[in-house]
């Protein structure tokens, strides 16, 4: 079984998921006829996305969208060499990306030329600007600068947004729904959670399991009222429908 084959949130196997390196993002890209690519730092951001173009009826293959985790925002340059404009990052190919397929990307890609945006968590912010901003995608970047271009920021990342979004209570809901709710307050009585507040509790908890965050990130999705869900998991996938429809994105209804 591909890699590719392997992307689809429904078909992964139990488990830790491996990352999604940029020649089985390609792969996957030029089978699905992308053209327009959502870049998540992680699997539990791709479930959200995935989740909520679900919820607002979006089919993302029939409209030409790919969500793509790129296993953290390091590996951001070697994703945007790959899907972004022909020549991004100039003749020397150098994204200044650390990922799994070394500092200059793929060996010999050249950009696919599909529509870019993305989620980013607002400690990696300056990273993702400044990995644009080597791309040729603009200069001098600020927030509204990346907002322009597609690229969105959690505060302080996708699941506290969501966690924010939901409320504890709910997501204690949530969880008493999976039979997790006893295996939270277990961890609530672990030393290192004494005297946190019950939404960083509930973050940790989250993350203690690479498969548990990504069955929550869809969840906790699906369980927000519409008009409630985090303004950038919104706006990128507005951006990336815009994109692959030729239209240009709405402005923010809040």
């Amino acid at each position: 079984m591909s890699r590719a084959h392997l992307a689809s949130t429904d078909e992964f196997p139990p488990g830790p998921r491996p990352p999604l390196l940029p020649a089985a993002a390609r792969e996957l890209a030029l089978a699905a006829r992308a053209r327009a690519v959502i870049l998540v730092e992680g699997w539990s951001d791709q479930a959200a996305v995935d989740t909520l173009a679900r919820r607002r009826g979006c089919d993302l293959r029939a409209e030409g969208i790919l969500t793509v985790p790129i296993g953290g925002v390091t590996n951001l340059g070697a994703f945007v060499e790959m899907f972004g404009p022909v020549g991004a990052f100039g003749s020397s190919g150098s994204s200044g990306s650390s990922g799994p397929s070394g500092p200059s990307g793929p060996s010999g890609s050249s950009g696919l030329g599909l529509g870019l945006s993305g989620l980013c968590d607002a400690a990696e912010e300056a990273y993702a600007r400044r990995t644009l901003e080597r791309a040729g995608m603009g200069t001098h970047l600020t927030r509204a600068g990346l907002e322009a271009l597609g690229f969105f920021v959690c505060e302080a990342d996708l699941e506290d947004e969501l966690i924010r979004a939901l409320g504890t209570t709910a997501v204690l809901a949530v969880l008493e729904a999976q039979r997790e709710l006893e295996a939270f307050r277990r961890f609530q009585e672990q030393p290192a959670q004494k005297g946190r507040s019950l939404h960083a509790q509930l973050h940790r908890f989250m993350g203690t399991r690479a498969r548990r965050k990504i069955r929550y990130g869809s969840l906790l999705t699906e369980a927000i009222d519409l008009a409630l869900m985090p303004r950038a998991l919104e706006r990128v996938l507005a951006h990336a429908r815009a994109q692959a429809s030729g239209g240009s994105p709405e402005a923010p209804t809040r």
